[in-house]
C-alpha cells in the first residue's frame, strides 16, 4: 500500500512540515478540510497549503504515529551524498538536505566557539602544564561526517516545481558554504542543445544571469532538460571526491532503480570511490 505523506522539515527545525500527494479519495478529502482552514494563495504564490499563526480559523487535529524507519535515515554515515528523485520522490530528501546544512552550521559554530575558548599554543612555547594540557584534550571533536551531497531532481510536469520552490531557495539561501548541489531536470522538454528547445535554453540563462531565478522551476536552483547522464554523474563525483565513501539514495518509480545500483556497482569495481545505493519506492 502507498502512502504519499513525507515530512520536509529537518529534525532541527521549529516547525513540522508534510508534503502529501493525493493518490485517492481519502487524500482529495484530506485536501478538502484542510483548504477550508488554510488561507487561499496570493497572487504571485504557489497554490500549496498554508496558514499564518495568527488566522482566526480552527486547524483539523492531527495525530502523527511513529518513527517508522527509512533507508536515508542513516545517511550521516556517508562522507557525500548522492540524492536522486523521481517525481514525488524528491520529498524525503528536502528534509536530509535541510538537516545537512543545519548540522555542518552548527558544528563550524561550535569549532569556531571551542577555538575561541581554547587558542593554540605558541611554538616558542617549550613545555606545556598539566592545565593547559587538559584544556586541549578536552576540546570538542568533529563528529559529523558527511560534508557534501548531490541533489538530482527529475520531473515531467512543470508544475511540480511549485512543490518545493520556497523549501529549495531556503536550501540555497542559507547554502553560503556551497556544501550542496541541486539539479532539476525537466524530462518534458527537449534535451539542452536541440534546436527545439534553444529558446527556451536561452531565456533561461538571460533571466538567470540578471535575476538569479530560473524561469522554468521559479526558484534559485538551474532547470536542466530531458533526463540526468547518471553515468557522467557518478563519474563526476568520483572524480571530486576520490578513497571517498558515497551513499547513493534514490526514491521513486522503480525503472530507475536498476539503473543506478548497476552504475553503482560498475564504478566500485573501477575507481577508488566506493558508491554503497539505496532505495525506496513511492
Amino acid at each position: 500500500m502507498v502512502h504519499p505523506f513525507s515530512i520536509t522539515s529537518a529534525p532541527g527545525d521549529e516547525f513540522l512540515s508534510i508534503h502529501v500527494r493525493q493518490l485517492g479519495d481519502w487524500t482529495r478529502e484530506l485536501k478538502r478540510v484542510f483548504s477550508a482552514a488554510c488561507e487561499p494563495p496570493m497572487n504571485g504564490k504557489s497554490g500549496l497549503l498554508r496558514a499564518d499563526e495568527n488566522t482566526k480559523k480552527t486547524f483539523p487535529k492531527l495525530l502523527i504515529d511513529g518513527p517508522y524507519g527509512s533507508p536515508a535515515q542513516d545517511y550521516s554515515k556517508y562522507d557525500v551524498l548522492l540524492l536522486v528523485g523521481l517525481g514525488i520522490g524528491a520529498t524525503p530528501f528536502i528534509s536530509i538536505l535541510k538537516d545537512l546544512i543545519n548540522n555542518i552550521i552548527k558544528m563550524e559554530e561550535e569549532d569556531e566557539a571551542s577555538t575561541d575558548l581554547y587558542p593554540p599554543i605558541g611554538p616558542s612555547k617549550a613545555s606545556v602544564d598539566l592545565d593547559t594540557l587538559m584544556r586541549i584534550t578536552s576540546k570538542p571533536k568533529r563528529v559529523f561526517k558527511t560534508t557534501n551531497a548531490y541533489f538530482y531532481w527529475v520531473t515531467r510536469e512543470q508544475g511540480s516545481f511549485d512543490w518545493f520552490k520556497g523549501i529549495m531557495n531556503e536550501i540555497a539561501e542559507l547554502d553560503q558554504r556551497n556544501i550542496i548541489e541541486m539539479h532539476n531536470y525537466l524530462t518534458s522538454v527537449y534535451e539542452e542543445g536541440d534546436a527545439r528547445s534553444a529558446l527556451i535554453t536561452m531565456l533561461q540563462a538571460l533571466n538567470h544571469a540578471k535575476n538569479g531565478v530560473d524561469v522554468v522551476s521559479g526558484t534559485r536552483v538551474r532547470t536542466h532538460f530531458a533526463r540526468p547522464n547518471f553515468k557522467r554523474v557518478l563519474s563526476k563525483v568520483a572524480s571530486k571526491h576520490p578513497y571517498a565513501k558515497i551513499g547513493v539514495f534514490y526514491c521513486g518509480a522503480p525503472v530507475l532503480a536498476q539503473e543506478l545500483s548497476n552504475l553503482c556497482h560498475e564504478f566500485n569495481g573501477k575507481c577508488t570511490t566506493k558508491f554503497e545505493f539505496h532505495k525506496e519506492h513511492f
